[in-house]
């Protein structure tokens, strides 16, 4: 009788699976509403970063509240997987987005008190909570698609969430318009990035657990409880001998190393305040067409999974040589911060030249982790392995961050960050082409999923047991 209902059950999942691709629990609404989220909370600091020092004249401070940042997110980015597998989401998410709102606000304080120890502790605290909140991310971006469509999911989260870095970008062009010769944001524009932010934290209680998300044929995303602390300890720890993972250390280093030289010595050195805003609408606005490019050549270039990572990882090599080159180029003719009065207006007719450069930038970047994104999904397809494959990516990649802020901090050269950031990229590629070629299977069945595929059930027992778990 258990069975007969159990069967019942399934059938009318799958009957509704087929009617709207719309339905709330479905992954396109669930990738889309972390898109959301993270369109309001991270999407919001990238604008507010990429304008260089947090839109301060003198980015010291945030420079500092950076390395604090980016030290605790290489911690709780690592951490950050396993206590997804404990929480859940709305808990992971909420407590992560929390921080981003403290963080804005820290920077209001510091427009009227300048005084940097609120902003460092706020930025160690949203280090915590974007560990949090990328692990969670990563976990749903990676684990609700189907297979065989990750790529074009990994697009659509990549463009909504970087919508919020083309509207956090005009929220500074439009309110220090007429300020062409200011030198720091004013306090409107703080506000405004706090109030996104704490849209994104509310929106964040209506993302669905794993195991209540449907794909269209009717499967669940998965059918794993959450974890214990004991065994995610173990499996963190077992993150730093996987040889998957360290394949993928010199990617995941890069990843966000880059940003300090493109926000800090081409954005804020060569632009004027207002012009750095209009920048960084096209900067992220960039990277949501190089997501969509690349998820298209990585989910339908080729009939083959395997074809279709290689001739991703090619693509992107290709281009973000021929853009770092561009940079070298460009830097080339300066090698300090640039006095007020020399800063480029938008209107100005050299303006073009590093303009497009930078939009560049946002284009590389993009195409970039969404292919990382993509051969880390193809890794594995249950959302608790995804979230510790993605935390330990987040927390890597975050320590390669705390380390390129303190490095500018120090006034390292501008042209010896380049070539840092352009060699560490470069080494990336063939390592991320090995690992397509060891661990990626052509069936849509990873290494890891043959190995530990579970048994199917033989009895009326089972089955009812299996569907008392889920």
């Amino acid at each position: 009788m258990g069975a007969e209902v159990e069967v019942k059950d399934e059938e009318s999942i799958t009957k509704l699976s087929t009617k709207s691709r719309f339905r709330y629990n479905s992954p396109l609404v669930q990738v889309s509403l972390i898109g959301l989220v993270c369109f309001c909370c991270p999407g919001m600091f990238n604008a507010l970063s990429g304008m260089g020092g947090g839109g301060q004249v003198d980015p010291t401070a945030t420079n500092n509240a950076n390395t604090a940042l980016y030290t605790t997110f290489a911690v709780f980015g690592i951490l950050g997987g396993g206590i997804y597998n404990i929480l859940g989401p709305h808990l992971t998410l909420a407590a992560g987005c929390s921080t981003y709102v403290l963080y804005a606000g820290s920077l209001l304080y510091y427009n009227q008190q300048p005084h940097q120890g609120f902003v460092i502790i706020a930025g160690a605290l949203l280090g915590i909570g974007a560990g949090l909140l990328w692990a969670c991310e990563g976990a749903i971006m990676t684990s609700y698609p189907p297979p065989n469509r990750k790529g074009t999911y990994i697009s659509l989260f990549w463009s909504i969430f970087n919508m919020g870095g083309v509207i956090g970008g005009l929220v500074p062009f439009i309110l220090n318009y007429h300020r062409n010769e200011a030198a720091s944001v004013n306090d409107a524009t703080y506000i405004g990035f706090m109030c996104f932010m704490s849209a994104g934290t509310l929106l964040s209680f209506a993302i669905l657990p794993p195991n209540r998300v449907v794909r269209d044929d009717g499967t669940r995303c998965t059918d794993v409880k959450y974890s214990s602390v004991s065994k995610e300890a173990t499996e963190v720890l077992q993150l730093f001998t996987n040889w998957k993972m360290l394949l993928i250390v010199p990617a995941a280093w890069a990843s966000n190393f880059f940003y300090t030289y493109q926000f800090n010595n081409v954005n804020a050195v060569l632009f004027n305040l207002r012009t750095r805003g209009l920048n960084n609408v096209f900067y992220w606005g960039a990277q949501m067409l190089g997501s969509i490019g690349i998820g298209y050549i990585l989910d339908f270039s080729f009939q083959s999974r395997r074809m279709r990572g290689f001739v991703g990882i090619s693509v992107v090599a290709l281009l973000g040589t021929a853009i770092w080159g561009g940079g070298l180029a460009n830097q080339l003719p300066y090698s300090h911060d640039l006095p007020q009065s020399k800063k480029l207006d938008f209107k100005d007719s050299s303006f073009a030249g590093p303009f497009v450069l930078y939009f560049s930038y946002g284009l590389l970047d993009a195409m970039f982790q969404s292919m990382v994104y993509w051969v880390i999904g193809a890794l594995a397809d249950d959302s608790q392995t995804l979230s510790r494959y993605s935390g330990f990516y987040k927390g890597v990649q975050s320590a390669g961050a705390a380390v390129a802020w303190q490095v500018d901090t120090h006034k390292v050269p501008f042209l010896s960050q380049l070539i840092v950031n352009w060699s560490l990229t470069t080494i990336s590629y063939p390592l991320l082409v090995l690992l397509v070629m060891l661990a990626v299977k052509d069936d849509n069945k990873t290494e890891d999923e043959i190995v530990n595929e579970a048994p199917v059930p033989s009895s009326n027992k089972d089955i009812n047991s299996t569907a008392i778990s889920t």
